[in-house]
């Protein structure tokens, strides 16, 4: 099986290592859920029935691969040894871990300070930080419980909920008023965060604190579950308005990085785009 996001070979590749996780890869495809005859592996790993036959035997051995049938009806499915060794996995992964050097990337590429958040009780709460060494200063705190419905970080975590749980959020924190730019309209802000998630990141133009923005984009598991999200703040004056949807890439990239490395598959719908998209485009208050 040719795969796209596969790494170049490095100095010590193992080919037989790289067929039987190729072979793994086939057998994991959502369309293969009735399981993959020993041609049908061979086809899709570009290798020959009998390769094919000696790799899926030696992982059936270590439970990486099941089957069922007899003769030319047996079918090769994912060995339930990879539950096991996910669990395993996703015990030894660290969000903190993963997130602080894509969080020093991010403060390095941008010029703003960076955070983690993760969700806690309708909140966002910074678990990490990368500041910038400089004369000015913002008042970033670990462990502050950021709100919900201004802010970059709690206006991503929203987003990547259903919006019937959005909204329950919204009843029970209300939507205070912080500055002149937040959203206090229940309805508009359910619509803000709908364009939030189509974008991939939300911004906070003002309406935490005066002359502050926040751009944050959330964070998925191997579950597509939102484990937290991160963010760039830093201070509005002089920045240019074309330089939010910049800004918003970035961190929406720097998610996905974070993402990906705690086992997050992207959906293979046609991503959304904020191609056209303007900063008056669901993201002005």
């Amino acid at each position: 099986m040719t795969n796209s996001a596969a790494p170049e070979e490095p100095k010590y590749w193992v080919k037989s290592v790289a067929r039987a996780a190729d072979i793994l890869e086939a057998l994991a495809a959502p369309s293969q859920g009735n399981g993959l005859s020993v041609t049908e592996v061979g086809q899709a790993c570009s290798i020959s029935k009998s390769a094919a036959f000696g790799m899926l035997q030696t992982l059936r051995a270590y439970g990486l691969v099941s089957d069922d049938g007899e003769g030319m009806n047996r079918r090769y499915r994912l060995g339930m040894s990879l539950a096991r060794l996910g669990d395993r996995a996703r015990s030894q992964v660290s969000l903190r871990g993963v997130a602080h050097p894509v969080l020093r990337d991010l403060t390095r590429a941008t010029g703003m300070a960076s955070r983690l958040a993760v969700p806690e009780d309708g909140h966002a709460v910074v678990v990490d930080q990368v500041e910038l060494d400089q004369r000015v200063r913002l008042d970033l705190r670990m462990g502050q419980r950021e709100l919900p419905h201004c802010t970059g970080l709690g206006k991503a975590l929203l987003s990547a909920m259903p919006q019937s749980e959005a909204a329950s959020v919204i009843e029970r924190f209300g939507l205070p008023r912080r500055t002149s730019r937040t959203i206090t309209d229940p309805a508009t802000f359910l619509s803000h965060l709908r364009d939030i998630a189509r974008v991939g990141y939300a911004l906070d133009d003002e309406e935490d604190a005066e002359g502050i923005i926040c751009i944050g984009a959330p964070v998925f598991d191997d579950r597509s579950v939102c484990a937290g999200a991160v963010s760039i703040t830093g201070l509005k004056l002089g920045l240019p308005a074309w330089r939010y949807q910049e800004l918003g890439g970035q961190v929406r990239d720097a998610a996905r990085r974070i993402s990906v490395s705690l086992g997050w598959v992207e959906d293979p719908e046609p991503d959304a785009s904020d191609t056209g998209t303007s900063h008056s485009d669901g993201f002005g208050s």
